[in-house]
């Protein structure tokens, strides 16, 4: 199908609109069981998964690994430092930058959090079988990396009549 042919197609057959749609359901549904049970946010929530799995990392790397607006990083960070759920300490490697770790505090509720996070996520997939799971994460994958590969330089030329 070329893509005269998909602009008469409805919004809900539209690939981004989906993964839009999905993504705000499970995050919201996620997000209030957060909220209610240790007053995170999701941004928060994501940046103390990121530093629970890698140590500490710079704001620019949870950045690049959150794929979340370095300012909503800045802000999540800043509410994990007030709260003393994570510490900045000086970056070795580059004087200029800080490394973001989490405090003993942080990585008690980070291990608190994980099983809550995983139970949700088995409800979610319940329905799926193993394979089809698999299959799902992988085309999950294929499109993340479509998606940071796509040249909108490229659309340019791309008018609808």
């Amino acid at each position: 199908m070329g893509a005269k042919d998909t602009l008469n197609q409805p919004l809900a057959d539209f690939l981004p609109y989906q993964l839009s749609i999905a993504s705000n359901a499970v995050s919201s549904r996620i997000s209030e069981q957060y909220r209610a049970r240790f007053g995170l946010k999701v941004p928060e929530w994501r940046i103390m998964a990121v530093l629970g799995d890698a140590g500490h990392l710079t704001q620019r790397d949870l950045t690049a690994a959150t794929l979340m607006d370095k300012v909503a990083v800045n802000r999540a960070c800043k509410v994990l430092e007030d709260r003393g759920l994570a510490v900045r300490k000086p970056n070795k490697d580059d004087g200029r930058s800080h490394h973001l770790e989490l405090t003993e505090e942080g990585r008690a509720m980070h291990g608190g959090i994980m099983p809550l996070a995983r139970a949700m996520e088995a409800e979610i997939v319940s329905g799926f079988t193993d394979e089809e799971l698999t299959q799902f994460c992988t085309f999950l994958a294929r499109v993340r990396k479509s998606a940071g590969e796509l040249d909108c330089d490229s659309l340019d030329d791309f008018a609808p009549e």
